[in-house]
């Protein structure tokens, strides 16, 4: 009976100790993930205050990050959430990828995790590269908008800050968040200037950008926009027009792709019907077929990336 007292009792002071000793790992987790936290807020804050100083320099950004953040700004993702900052995407991305090459290595080998890593790192670029075609085609159907605002409402007022908190209810994204937060901006911190240039620098829009600081310059030694809004509304018809005439060239572009692919394809079906061996083994498991795919599939994403740049 003694013994068992002895036993119990060892055991509850193991039990104890294990506990705390689990305690004490949690702690130690949670501050290095404290650290972590407080490390990327302040590189972010910091390269923040870096943009800000080159942008009242204009002087251009350089760097990955600085990069990173402005993709992600200019594809929307950072309004939608607005979390996700450089430090945070480059986070989840390795997450994401680590986790797509283990399921590649579930699947198959090693080259089926790095497909994997490829395949997550391909969409995220998808994603990027829509989210900001989509953003540039929103602000050119309400760049005509804004500037009809701009003349109406500059007839009542010669503040320009003011004319922005008037009218951004009548917009649609991108351009009501980053009016509504130049206001914000302004009223914040007093430097109208300061918020017009970080406005022309949150939307990937070579016209939209122009409009800003002219405004900028214009709200410095002017109060009348009739002469601006007049003048960049020519500007503007010119750009749309170029737009429309390049997306006509892109779609008839991308109609004959099409076309030859499709035609590629049923040239494989047939050729597929009149051989004993099968075409489709041939392209999938030789080298040679594998080269031939990898051909296409560059030739097609060369043309992709030649009409995104078109496009933009």
């Amino acid at each position: 009976m003694e013994k068992m007292r002895w036993l119990i009792a060892l055991l509850l002071w193991l039990g104890f100790f294990l506990a705390f000793f689990r305690m004490g790992k949690l702690k130690l987790l949670q501050e290095v993930l404290r650290k972590t936290k407080s490390s990327m807020d302040e590189a972010a804050r910091k390269r923040l205050l870096a943009s800000r100083s080159k942008l009242s320099r204009l002087e251009r950004e350089d760097g990955f990050w600085f990069m990173l953040e402005k993709q992600l700004c200019y594809s929307g993702l950072q309004r939608r959430f607005p979390f996700l900052g450089a430090e945070n995407f480059v986070l989840l991305t390795v997450m994401f990828a680590v986790a797509c090459f283990l399921a590649g290595m579930l699947v198959g080998d090693i080259l089926g995790g790095l497909v994997g890593v490829g395949v997550l790192l391909l969409a995220e670029w998808a994603v990027i590269t829509v989210g900001k075609t989509m953003e540039m085609h929103s602000v050119n159907e309400n760049l005509m908008k804004l500037l009809d605002f701009l003349g109406n409402y500059s007839v009542t007022s010669g503040d320009a800050i003011a004319i922005f908190g008037q009218i951004s209810k009548f917009l649609e994204e991108p351009l009501q968040s980053a009016l509504e937060q130049c206001c914000v901006e302004a009223q914040t911190t007093g430097d109208v200037g300061m918020a017009l240039l970080s406005l022309a620098d949150k939307v990937e829009h070579p016209q939209f950008r122009e409009l800003v600081r002219n405004i900028e310059v214009s709200s410095r030694y002017s109060a009348d926009f009739s002469v601006l809004v007049q003048f960049s509304r020519r500007s503007v018809r010119e750009y749309l027009r170029s737009c429309r005439e390049r997306g006509s060239l892109l779609r008839e572009a991308g109609i004959n792709m099409a076309l030859l692919l499709g035609l590629s394809v049923f040239s494989l079906i047939t050729v597929n019907g009149l051989l004993e061996a099968s075409v489709w083994e041939i392209l999938f498991t030789t080298i040679a077929g594998r080269i031939a795919l990898g051909i296409v599939a560059g030739i097609v994403l060369l043309f992709a990336m030649k009409a995104y740049r078109l496009e933009g």
